[in-house]
């Protein structure tokens, strides 16, 4: 079969889309992936490291903007079906699947009208615009969370849980501890960084000075922020490993006894797929507030602690992160918690239906 996988621009939809193409590629040799993207997006940099072919679109988001980029944004989308159509019409793909991003709703909408299967993943519990409108289109509707709002159609939608890599399915559930060892912090805000953390995270491990020999942060900061905060822990005599991107996540996931991050859906399916105790502080501006859509549930599971951003200083995150040290059982029955809503099979899952789909098989749920 020949897949084609569109959207992407940020880590947490590029991610998921990825996770789907290897669950594809492992279940029969033969079949093609192709992603459709866009030259601004994560996607150039990542998918290029990964092998992955990728067409992109001009297109670019509407909502959250001005009105003179809204406006400029709408006038591409013609293009961007236009340019969709060639991609389409030359791949001669079997199924679309929008995994959400700029490039998904062109991808999707145009493969629609063109009678080829279509299908979208929706990452988040309370789901995005364009995904509200290509479920009126798609055959079927891929979801991370029961869709408690009835935002979709309930004949054509089936909760799989949010696909992720085929890395984190490999890896370990739990890093061993050594004694003596560190303990050890992911902290990351998202593939492009988050500078409300990196300086919260700062000004938290200055906090810190009684504990801070027990600890090793490992931090993605994001390339804006780099230099600051490697220049800054040193200063602080602080053990960290800091990087502007880490390719590897699933080794750090795995290495880390916390995390810190925000709460895309992405991170979130990841963090429960191994088990790890979060603090998680969401984006503020994500629309309709998404991000703590997502955190809610782990919290209300007692598997994560949120801090709103609002709430987030140095002192507090240092007071949440000491209370965590000295409560080690509290850490593993977070995680315990944490552990029992993740899903590694959800990208399997989703490949399967499509494969059917493909082959004209008619699915119930």
């Amino acid at each position: 079969m020949k897949i084609m996988i569109a959207g992407g621009g940020t880590g947490g939809h590029l991610f998921p889309g990825i996770a789907i193409a290897e669950a594809f590629l492992k279940r029969e040799g033969g079949n093609e992936i192709l992603f459709v993207g866009t030259d601004r997006g994560l996607e150039k940099r990542v998918l290029k490291e990964l092998g992955y072919p990728l067409e992109t679109l001009d297109i670019e988001g509407i909502k959250g903007r001005s009105w003179k980029s809204s406006i400029r944004a709408a006038f591409k989308i013609p293009g961007s079906m236009m340019q969709a159509y060639k991609i389409i019409k030359k791949y001669s793909p079997d199924i679309v699947i929008g995994v959400g991003g700029y490039a998904s709703g062109p991808a999707v909408l145009t493969a629609h009208f063109m009678g080829i299967k279509t299908a979208v993943a929706e990452q988040n519990a309370l789901p995005g615009v364009t995904n509200r409108i290509l479920s009126k289109f798609v055959d079927r509707i891929f979801l991370s969370f029961p869709d408690r709002g009835k935002w979709f159609p309930e004949a054509k939608s089936v909760v799989t849980g949010n696909p992720i890599r085929a890395s984190f399915a490999a890896a370990p559930e739990m890093f061993e501890k050594i004694e003596g060892k560190p303990f050890q912090i992911l902290i990351f805000g998202g593939s492009q960084g988050a500078h409300a953390i990196n300086m919260a995270v700062l000004a938290a491990a200055a906090e810190l000075e009684g504990s801070r020999e027990k600890l090793k942060f490992v931090h993605q900061t994001g390339e804006k922020d780099v230099r600051e905060i490697r220049d800054a822990y040193k200063k602080l005599n602080m053990n960290a490993e800091v990087h502007p991107f880490i390719m590897d996540m699933a080794k750090a996931y795995r290495e880390a006894e916390l995390i810190i991050c925000r709460a895309g859906a992405t991170s979130v399916a990841e963090i429960t797929a191994l088990g790890k105790a979060a603090i998680f502080i969401p984006f503020p501006f994500a629309i309709h507030d998404h991000q703590t859509k997502n955190a809610e549930i782990l919290v209300h599971a007692q598997a994560a602690i949120m801090i709103p951003e609002k709430d987030l200083t140095g002192r507090h995150l240092a007071d949440t992160i000491e209370k965590l040290i000295a409560h080690p059982a509290l850490i593993e029955d977070m995680s315990n918690k944490s552990k029992a809503l993740g899903n590694f099979r959800a990208a399997e899952d989703v490949a399967e239906a499509c494969i059917k789909m493909g082959h004209g098989v008619r699915l119930t749920y």
